[in-house]
Formats: C-alpha cells, sequence, structure tokens
C-alpha cells in the first residue's frame, strides 16, 4: 500500500475524498453486529482456564559450566516476513553463515508453524496461549469493528495472558527487547509494562529501515519508544545494526551482577520496505536475472537435498507468479535488483547476528547462551507486480521515496518484492503471508548453543508458535504459574516444550489424536497428526476446505478430502471445537482486510468527526447524483 503521507492541503483532501468513497463504496462500516456473540462464547474463559497446562520441565541442554546448574542466557531472534527457503541451511541461495553454523551447532525444524501475520504470531510466541485468547486475533489495523466491541479481540496483547519476560524477570532474569513490538502502543500496552526491563520498541507494523519515518501513511509517524517513553531514532544508521546496538548495550549495562539475561531482538529485516546497505546488496546484482522460476525451483531442489522435506515432494505454481519471459530485459533487470535488496536484507541481518555472538564470546557468556531464531510468518507478497510505475513514483515521492533503480535499498529508496519472487522465497510451499497455506505458516525455526547436545540435526516433527514460549521456560527452569500472577487471574499456557525434539529429533511432542487450530481474517487451518485441513480465502485461495499430508506433501498439491472423507469430517468437527475453545469470532459480512486497513489509516490519521463528514459528504453526493439521473430520465 503505497499512498501519500506529507501531503498539502489539497493533497490531503484528494486522499480522504479517495479513500472515503473506495470506503463507503466497498461496503465497510466500523459497527457490523453480531448477532449472538455473547451466547456464542458464554463460559469460554471459565471453561478455559481449567485447561491442564502443559509440563515445561527438563531440558536436552548440557551444562555450559560442567559440575554446576548455571542458568543459561536466552537470545530469542526473530526475522519478519522471512520466507521458508529463505537461509542457506534451508535451500536459500542467500549467504547467511552466521546462522548456517548455528543450524549446524543445533537442531532444525522442518515442520514449525506460525501464524500468517506477525502480531497474532508474536502473542503466541511470547505468552504460550491462543493468539485469539491473547486478544490479537489479526493485527490491529485489520481488526473488524465489531470484534473490537468485545474488548478483547483488539490486536493488542490481553492483560489476561503474561509474557514470559514478565515470568523470567520474576525469576530473576533481567530481560530486554530490541526490535519491533506491535502488540499495543499505548503507555501500559508497552513493553517496559509488560516485563521487559530495558527496551528500544517499535510499535507500528513496520518503519524505514534508515530514519525515522513511517513507511506508509496510515500512520502519522514511526513511534519508537526506550524503556517506555516516545524517542526518535537517529537517522542514518541501518535498522539490523541498529537495533543490534541496542541490544549490546543493554547486555553489557548490567553483566556484572551475574545474573542471566533473556534478550529478545525482533528485527525489521524482511519487512517492507525492503531496504539493504550497497555492500550487502552487491553480490546478489547478477543472481536474480535467472527469474523467479528457476529460483523457487533450485531452491526446492536444494531444501530435498538438505533433507528440510522429502525427496520427491511435489509443488504448485500459484495464479500470481507472472510469466518471467514476458518481461523486457529493463524489467528483469529492474525485479532482480528488487529481489537483491531482499538478498542483502537477509545478509545484513545475519552478519549483525554475528556481531551480538562475537559481543557475547569476548565477555565470556556465548558458552553459556541459548539461540532461538525463527520468523513471525512466511514470505509478503503485498508488494506491487510491477513497482516502478507513474502512479508509484508520483505517490511514494509525496513520502520522500524514490523508486529509481540505482537508489533500491538505500536512504530515500522504497522497495518491495513482487508475489512473483516472495513465490521463490516461499519455496517449495504454496501461498504467502495472511493466507493459510503453508507458504504463509511455515517458516524456519534453529534452536542451538554450545549447551545444545544434538548438532547439525533435523527434526521433521510439527511445531507450533506457542511452543517457543514453553521452550523458552522450560530452558530457563521456570514454571507456568498458570492461573494466577502478579494477583490477577490469567489464561494458562497451553505450549508444549520443544527441547525433548532437540533430545531425540525423530519424537514428537503432539500425539495423533491432538489438533492445533488457526484462523487470521476468514483464512483457516487445523492441523493433527501429519495433515492439514486448509481454506484459504480469495485471491490466492477459493474457500474451499482441504485435505493435506503435509508430512509427505509440504507443497499442498493433492487435496486428500474425497479420498480419506472420515478424516475430512472429523477434522471439520475438530476446528469447530476449537473456535469454541478459543473464542474465534465470525467474520462480519463482506469483510475486507484491505478495506479495513484503509478504514483504520483514515481514522487515526484524521478522526472520527472528519470520517463522519467525509461519508456523509459522500452519501450526499450519491443523493444528488440519482436525484439529478432521475430528472434526466423523465419524458
Amino acid at each position: 500500500m503505497t499512498l501519500p503521507v506529507d501531503l498539502p492541503l489539497t493533497g490531503r483532501l484528494t486522499f480522504l475524498v479517495t479513500a472515503a468513497a473506495i470506503y463507503v463504496f466497498s461496503g465497510l462500516t466500523f459497527a457490523e453486529p453480531i448477532v449472538g456473540l455473547d451466547a456464542a462464547h458464554e463460559g469460554t474463559l471459565e471453561a478455559t482456564l481449567e485447561t491442564t497446562a502443559p509440563d515445561t520441565r527438563g531440558a536436552a541442554l548440557g551444562s555450559a559450566s560442567q559440575g554446576t546448574s548455571e542458568r543459561p542466557n536466552i537470545v530469542f531472534i526473530l526475522a519478519d516476513d522471512l520466507g521458508f527457503s529463505d537461509l542457506a541451511s534451508y535451500g536459500s541461495e542467500i549467504k547467511t553463515p552466521v546462522l548456517d553454523q548455528l543450524a549446524a551447532d543445533g537442531v532444525r525444524f522442518s515442520n514449525f508453524h506460525t501464524a500468517a501475520n506477525c502480531a497474532p504470531s508474536r502473542a503466541m510466541m511470547l505468552t504460550g496461549v491462543s493468539n485469539h485468547l491473547a486478544g490479537v486475533p489479526t493485527i490491529p489495523e485489520m481488526v473488524p469493528a465489531a470484534h473490537r466491541a468485545t474488548n478483547e479481540h483488539l490486536g493488542t496483547l490481553s492483560e489476561r495472558v503474561v509474557t514470559i519476560a514478565s515470568l523470567l524477570e520474576a525469576s530473576g532474569y533481567h530481560t530486554y527487547l530490541s526490535g519491533k513490538w506491535h502488540l499495543g502502543s499505548d503507555p501500559h500496552q508497552r513493553p517496559y509494562s509488560r516485563g521487559f526491563e530495558q527496551t528500544h520498541a517499535l510499535m507500528e507494523s513496520g518503519a524505514d529501515n534508515w530514519e525515522h519515518k513511517t513507511y506508509i501513511p496510515i500512520y502519522e509517524d514511526a513511534t519508537w519508544t526506550e524503556n517506555g517513553e516516545p524517542i526518535r531514532r537517529p537517522s542514518g544508521v541501518y535498522s539490523s545494526s541498529y537495533l543490534v546496538d541496542r541490544m549490546i548495550s543493554f547486555i553489557d549495562s548490567e553483566l556484572g551482577d551475574g545474573a542471566p539475561f533473556f534478550a529478545y531482538l525482533p528485527f525489521q529485516a524482511v519487512h517492507i520496505p525492503v531496504q539493504a546497505p550497497k555492500e550487502y546488496t552487491a553480490p546478489y546484482e547478477e543472481t536474480y536475472l535467472a527469474g523467479w522460476h528457476e529460483i523457487r525451483a533450485v531452491r526446492h531442489e536444494s531444501a530435498m537435498d538438505l533433507g528440510i522435506v522429502p525427496q520427491g515432494a511435489a509443488r504448485r505454481e500459484m495464479s500470481s507468479t507472472d510469466d518471467w519471459n514476458a518481461l523486457s530485459p529493463a524489467e528483469q533487470q529492474y525485479e532482480a535488483k528488487r529481489m537483491a535488496v531482499y538478498a542483502g536484507m537477509v545478509s545484513a541481518m545475519d552478519a549483525e547476528i554475528g556481531r551480538l555472538q562475537n559481543f557475547l564470546a569476548e565477555r565470556g557468556e556465548l558458552a553459556n547462551t541459548l539461540f532461538i531464531f525463527t520468523s513471525d510468518n512466511g514470505a509478503e507478497a503485498s508488494g506491487a507486480p510491477k513497482q516502478d510505475t507513474a502512479g508509484n513514483r508520483w505517490s511514494l515521492s509525496r513520502q520522500g521515496y524514490s523508486i529509481d533503480e540505482p537508489r533500491l535499498g538505500t536512504q530515500g529508496s522504497f522497495n518491495t518484492i513482487s508475489p512473483s519472487f516472495a513465490s521463490a522465497a516461499a519455496s517449495p510451499l504454496a501461498e504467502y503471508k495472511f493466507h493459510a497455506g503453508e507458504g504463509g505458516m511455515r517458516v524456519p525455526l534453529i534452536i542451538s548453543g554450545p549447551m545444545v547436545q544434538a548438532k547439525d540435526e533435523i527434526t521433521h516433527a510439527f511445531a507450533w508458535a506457542t511452543d517457543i514460549a514453553a521452550t523458552i521456560l522450560s530452558a530457563a527452569g521456570v514454571s507456568h504459574p498458570n492461573e494466577r500472577f502478579a494477583g490477577r487471574p490469567i489464561l494458562p499456557m497451553t505450549g508444549k516444550n520443544l527441547l525433548p525434539l532437540i533430545a531425540d529429533p525423530e519424537a514428537r511432542i503432539y500425539e495423533e489424536d491432538e489438533f492445533v487450530g488457526y484462523e487470521l481474517a476468514g483464512n483457516r487451518a487445523l492441523f493433527k497428526g501429519d495433515f492439514k485441513l486448509h481454506q484459504s480465502q480469495p485471491p490466492l485461495g477459493d474457500g474451499q476446505w482441504r485435505l493435506y499430508n503435509i508430512a509427505t506433501d509440504p507443497g499442498e498439491t493433492s487435496d486428500l478430502a474425497k479420498l480419506e472423507p472420515e478424516r475430512f469430517r472429523t477434522m471439520l468437527a475438530d476446528y469447530e471445537r476449537f473456535t469454541e475453545q478459543n473464542n474465534v469470532l465470525p467474520l462480519p459480512e463482506g469483510y475486507s482486510r484491505t478495506r479495513t486497513l484503509i478504514g483504520y489509516g483514515i481514522k487515526t490519521r484524521f478522526g472520527d468527526t472528519i470520517l463522519a463528514l467525509l461519508l456523509t459528504a459522500s452519501l450526499l453526493a450519491l443523493v444528488v447524483f440519482i436525484t439529478r439521473l432521475a430528472r434526466a430520465s423523465r419524458p
């Protein structure tokens, strides 16, 4: 979405009228009623509180100091919108030597899943609770107004859940965050109020990587805070370097007291805008001239050779992928540069993780540090198929951005990757961020560190976003309180400890009859054993339920619904149980995440009063038009 942000009065009026017209005629309102809402979910919270919490005690970690029970430092690194095969250790051509070494020193997960959107995943990873129960059914910018009326589906982290940061801090850990938060921007919702004792945090879904600047005009500005207070980030410092600088400062400030630390490092990479220093982009200048079909195919072969996906696993092409050969040489050059910057962004993140490791080694802390690396969701395909258009040039120039090819990635440039190259990032999976296909939900996960006994192993066991929280607590030797914390009732954690998979990569932590359900803006899934029930909405999907064996068919190429009707019916019934147990609300008729996003921007930027005036003016204009049309048709 690329709309003007710093507009003169006439430009603002044009933006408002255009957005209002889209808003009105799309059928969106701010108050869609849901009939029987309270009755449908009555007693859900009480039933949930009776759930037995998982046992997260024990660990498959060797002691960093032989003969001691020293608790490990824990570094949780979260990439943003990273595709399944974007790391070399998962099949990529992108150079990621630091993360490759972490993979060699630990365990890679080939079947780890998150929500297909950032905030829901982050809520689950930091609490171990279903995102719907945690108050984050989707990002706050896309929550329907009718859901906001319940006050428990606002897209911000609920007070009914406790973060692992709070639990770790209470147990004697130092807790640090440097990076994107996006779980609530009001003072009481910021990470400094949710268990992190030192924070440098971005509140919104993203921001410019080079300066203090928003990236889309639904936001008035980028909101950065340090220890809960608003600040302005310096200009000219690249985001990955900047965030690691702050994290190193936090860790270094308290190393002398002997307490372990939990460092949460959620990078901006590779979220829009796709930007990277020239020295990281340069090695890939020619790489992507091969085109997205070739890159997707080569990554697929590499993933099979590495054992990340089964030999012979099929892949399907998506309707959103254009024909590379239909592009002119100049267009191919431009598209290749877009993807080269993306690769540079991944490489820059990798290098900064290495810099953090070097710091820990210099301070004598590396040997006692557990690393967990993953992504919040799969590849982002919201970039324009053709970025270099007159319309984009105009709108982005109003935000102070250039899309000239030589400048792509540098300060003052705006860049994305197209759906076609996003298919390469997701290879060999199908679909992307926001959708329920594996390409939106299956992401890399590496658990590593000197104390991890397993080396260079791959586990194919199913794992889910909530399991990150349980694993971190188990590694720290901290139990979840289940029902109450700090004098208030809380929801129990449902995530499972992944450390048994470190001890035995062939093991499973989910029983064959256990299921994990998922819903995001009408895109739905249910995982049970090796099978997945899947429903994706247009434009990539058709709204029909399908059944796949994702252990043998991770590309979701062979629908088993008719071949296994009993399993299909059972899993549909399981999905209904999931919606009841997790307070999943039905979407209002005609819901559109794009229209809701536009409405959020209008309401946030210009307020309810202006919105009401614009809606009234639009309706009056419609009445005038109909009246004139009626008069003109009279004999």
